[in-house]
């Protein structure tokens, strides 16, 4: 369970940066008020964090329980 959150956690975090950054260049060119692509991306990093976690926690347990 530990290597799953060593694994997991950081690329989650990677997964939700990048996310940022490809919503955020896209959604500056459609939308002319700064403000609402920062927090459009804002909301699809958060949501890209959240299931990349509860991924790695799901597949954790069976990738811990294949190990034995």
């Amino acid at each position: 369970m530990r290597v799953g959150l060593v694994l997991w956690v950081p690329f989650s975090v990677l997964a939700a940066v990048m996310a940022y950054l490809i919503t955020y260049e896209e959604y500056r060119r459609h939308f002319p008020d700064r403000r609402r692509a920062v927090v459009k991306s804002a909301k699809t990093a958060a949501v890209t964090l959240i299931f990349f976690l509860l991924a790695g926690l799901a597949v954790s347990p069976l990738l811990a329980w294949l190990g034995q």
